[in-house]
């Protein structure tokens, strides 16, 4: 599933006097947000992309302040999640572009076709995500962006959850240990293999993955994430 950014020509217009219905408003919205990446130098941000998951979102997220254009596409799960942890989308806003998951056809993911990303992120990825991305199911924004990245030759790098026997995860109000089942460590296993796909175990290894790419695109992390 993907869609390139399309017109606007077609939807009514809040002048016309038929009032735009609250899903053609952010399907417009997102139309809009796209279109304001066209004048953006090729192949010159991040696109990072957030799931619903929790595990070591704060240092995720830390990662993503310190990364320079930066651009945050955000699924329905994200979107619950990240207030949780005290995330806010305006708060975001002051930082990152922001990219939602408000439709069926993944408007936002034309952004990857104006060739102005050159490095897509999934981090955190839930074990949903991953099992999505590893078989190429793509029904949400991150698994949408991620296949399609792949697609166009773009370099991938995934910060899987379950990846251990044995995880320990911060939920909202508490430590939790969690026990992934053999099918979510076959799944990391079989995302490894996914053509442009990176996976990361870590926070470090994610920092460290990171680190690499930037040296191969000659950039530095920013000094201040404040």
């Amino acid at each position: 599933m993907s869609a390139a950014t399309p017109s606007t020509a077609s939807s009514t217009s809040s002048t016309s006097g038929s009032p735009i219905p609250a899903e053609g408003r952010e399907r417009i919205d997102a139309v809009d947000e796209a279109a304001g990446l066209e004048d953006a130098p090729r192949r010159s941000r991040f696109a990072w992309c957030v799931t619903g998951s929790g595990h070591f979102l704060e240092e995720s997220m830390a990662l993503a302040a310190r990364l320079p254009q930066c651009d945050l596409f955000l699924s329905a799960a994200a979107e619950e999640v990240l207030p949780i942890y005290g995330y806010h989308l305006d708060a975001l806003r002051q930082r990152h572009k922001l990219f939602r998951d408000k439709t069926a056809s993944a408007v936002p993911v034309g952004a990857l076709y104006t060739d102005v990303y050159h490095t897509v992120i999934v981090a955190p990825a839930t074990s949903n995500t991953v099992a999505k991305c590893a078989y190429g199911f793509s029904d949400t924004l991150p698994t949408n962006m991620f296949a399609q990245a792949g697609k166009l030759g773009i370099p991938g790098i995934v910060f899987a959850c379950d990846t251990e026997p044995v995880v320990v995860t911060k939920a909202p109000h508490d430590w939790v240990m969690l026990r992934p089942r053999r099918v979510e460590l076959e799944n990391v296993e079989r995302l490894r293999g996914i053509d442009h796909a990176q996976v990361v175990c870590s926070p470090d290894e994610l920092e460290q993955a990171l680190t690499r790419r930037l040296a191969e695109l000659h950039l530095a992390w920013n000094t201040s994430s404040s």
